[in-house]
């Protein structure tokens, strides 16, 4: 079995369990934040719906600096209503799989470079920075939301299990 066909099922759970969240994201509370030093709904979210789209800068290049010297800083998009978090994230994550599914076990193994301004972040083979940097990053945040979502009165939906909004598992 390929490293990407051993990755692909997780992935598809993962996505699938986000996308549970982020349907749930209501568009009228897109800038409530539950503290001055945290991250808005809209932030947050979005950075989620567009975490996906680090599986193709991961296994399609060598390196990525978020902010190049004498280049333009790397920008995001970010969603205005839950329909485009969801558009946004469908369309990443689509871009996402195919990514994964293409990519022979010689690229997993290629190292991968994250730099700021020309300074080095970090380095690791492709397949950890999948896990890790992406997948790992994307679940830490999609618990965020979980957070969020209880905290303005949404029910949680299950990503791993039963929650006190659904308990049938």
């Amino acid at each position: 079995m390929s490293i990407a066909q051993s990755l692909l099922p997780e992935f598809d759970l993962e996505m699938e369990a986000t996308r549970k969240v982020l349907e749930r994201i209501p568009t009228d509370k897109l800038e409530w934040g539950p503290h001055e030093k945290s991250m808005t709904l809209r932030q947050l979210a979005t950075h989620v719906a567009n975490l996906p789209s680090w599986t193709q800068i991961t296994l399609q290049q060598s390196e990525f600096d978020v902010e190049p010297p004498g280049g333009e800083a790397w920008t995001p998009p970010v969603a205005d209503s839950t329909a485009e978090l969801l558009g946004m994230f469908d369309q990443n994550t689509t871009s996402a799989r195919e990514a994964l599914a293409a990519a022979g076990d010689d690229v997993f193994m290629q190292s991968w470079t994250l730099k700021k301004a020309g300074e080095l972040l970090f380095s690791a083979p492709k397949a950890g920075v999948l896990r890790r940097f992406v997948m790992n990053h994307m679940i830490h945040h999609r618990g965020q939301l979980t957070v969020y979502l209880r905290l303005i009165g949404v029910p949680v939906p299950q990503t791993f299990g039963p929650t006190a909004d659904e308990t049938d598992f």
